[in-house]
């Protein structure tokens, strides 16, 4: 018996080192490197940016596109946004879907903000797209929870203050000078998970740029003394006085577009449409003349489309390409004219490439809209350029980001639609020239057009018989309704500081 108890005491003994060896090396051995538990800054980059994108692409079609005579989406019922009729719930789709994304992108900064992930490219990133989405959200609303948004979880801040708008763009200008300077560091990131730029850090820094530009032009009205220095001290330093540390768009190659693939995640929003949803819109009188005055050549089918479509998928009636106008009243009887193609349709027998599909809709920013907000920024005295020169760069770009092939003479489609250049016009009337020609460069840019619009008041759109709220275009949307109850102290002081919760309620750089 005692032998057998030593025999067992040997097994138990050698089973035990054998476990212990086992275990010594089991969380290597067994380590799934595909599926660590640790997240990476670039792992965030292609979901936060896509949805981002998608939601601004949803707010282009049904908000932005209405209000400034795109389409008309025909109805002779309540709420139509063409009329300057808007249903309160509008307003939850821009907050609803931002802010959580927002959150993805601030989290892209942390991850990357030192230890084995520190990275100063994915910072200057994040910085630049929390810029660019959190402006969307302030020149939507205006005054909106800023510096204690998103800080909920672990911070318990679930009644976030509202910064002023005018805090909020000071600090955008802080936040793209720190960008410009991590993102000359030139540190590499991962291509693949880049999907506006594939990696490209300097076209990134040119962006962060050129969005300062945009913004530092929306606040260069402001008569405050200290923020008009600002604004004109730093458009001087981007585009004069250190423009070789502030480098810029110049090729439409430098224009910040999430292209959609059509695989899985980077499949276009606009394909969740039905597609008889997607094509009831009619296209309005205001944008579709315009193009047909000028033969431009993003609607010629012959020489620049392919299989009867012209390049922005406009279906023609009658060989026509015609409009209604917006803001009819309820009983005028229109019908739908021309449109934009949905991707079940066919010509010649052959499925149609549109909208719905086209991988240029994800425009976050374009090199035309830049040249023309330097046009504007040069005829208003902000730096020394020649305006001229600009507009017409600006035009050649605006054609060539959906033709990229197209090489005629500018001057000659300019002067064809009476629409060259003249330095004798008044100031007046190169503003409307600028910004005709921006309105263009910005179709499908989010809601940059309707923006701008309230900025300068440009284009000139015409008015039907039937807008409602005085015929005046709304200023802003109103906070969602909820906001009332889940933020009750700090929506009342946002009201008190910034004006009612209506429609007509200016934000800062409007004032």
């Amino acid at each position: 018996m005692k032998q057998s108890f030593n025999f067992i005491g040997m097994v138990l003994i050698a089973v035990a080192m054998f476990l212990q060896s086992c275990d010594k090396n089991f969380e290597e051995i067994n380590t799934n490197p595909n599926n660590s538990v640790n997240a990476y800054p670039y792992q965030l980059m292609q979901p936060a940016f896509r949805d981002l994108v998608a939601s601004n692409m949803s707010r282009n079609r049904s908000l932005n596109n209405e209000l400034m005579q795109v389409t008309v989406n025909i109805s002779d019922g309540e709420y139509r946004v063409f009329r300057y009729d808007i249903r309160n719930t509008v307003s939850d789709g821009p907050w609803n879907s931002m802010y959580p994304e927002l959150k993805n992108v601030k989290e892209i900064y942390r991850l990357a903000d030192g230890g084995l992930n520190d990275n100063a490219s994915y910072r200057g990133i994040s910085l630049i797209m929390q810029t660019w989405g959190f402006s969307i959200l302030t020149d939507t609303y205006g005054d909106i929870p800023y510096t204690e948004a998103l800080r909920g979880l672990g911070e318990d801040i679930l009644e976030p203050k509202f910064d002023t708008q005018k805090e909020i763009y000071l600090d955008f200008f802080n936040k793209l000078d720190s960008a410009n300077v991590l993102l000359s560091k030139s540190t590499a990131i991962k291509g693949e998970y880049d999907p506006i730029y594939n990696g490209n850090v300097s076209r990134w820094r040119k962006f962060g740029n050129s969005l300062f530009l945009r913004l530092l032009l929306r606040a260069s009205g402001q008569t405050d003394p200290a923020v008009a220095t600002l604004v004109r001290s730093k458009i001087n330093d981007i585009l004069v006085n250190n423009a070789s540390f502030y480098p810029i768009m110049s090729s439409n190659d430098d224009s910040a577009i999430l292209r959609w693939t059509g695989m899985s995640p980077l499949i276009s929003p606009f394909m969740e449409v039905r597609a008889q949803d997607f094509r009831q819109a009619s296209l309005a009188n205001f944008f579709i003349d315009h193009l047909v005055a000028w033969n431009d050549p993003r609607i010629n089918i012959p020489t620049y489309g392919s299989n009867g479509v012209n390049r922005l998928g406009i279906a023609p009636v009658s060989g026509n390409f015609v409009g209604i106008p917006s803001g009819y009243a309820p009983g005028e009887g229109w019908e739908r004219q021309s449109y934009f193609y949905s991707y079940d349709q066919t010509v010649n027998n052959i499925p149609v490439k549109t909208m719905m599909n086209e991988p240029l809709t994800g425009m976050i920013m374009n090199c035309s809209e830049l040249q023309f907000i330097k046009a504007e920024l040069a005829l208003k005295g902000f730096y020394a350029d020649k305006v001229g020169d600009l507009y017409k760069d600006g035009v050649m770009k605006g054609i060539t980001t959906w033709l990229p092939t197209y090489a005629e003479p500018i001057e000659e489609y300019l002067n064809n639609g009476d629409i060259n250049w003249d330095d004798n016009n008044s100031f007046e009337k190169k503003m409307e020239m600028i910004h005709l020609q921006k309105y263009y460069a910005l179709l499908f840019v989010d809601c940059q057009q309707w923006f701008e619009f309230r900025r300068t008041g440009y284009p000139l759109l015409p008015k039907g018989t039937g807008l409602k709220n005085g015929g005046e275009m709304p200023a802003r949307l109103k906070y969602p309704i909820y906001v009332q109850s889940a933020n009750p102290t700090n929506y009342k002081l946002a009201i008190a500081q910034q004006g009612a919760d209506e429609i007509n309620t200016k934000v800062w750089w409007q004032r």
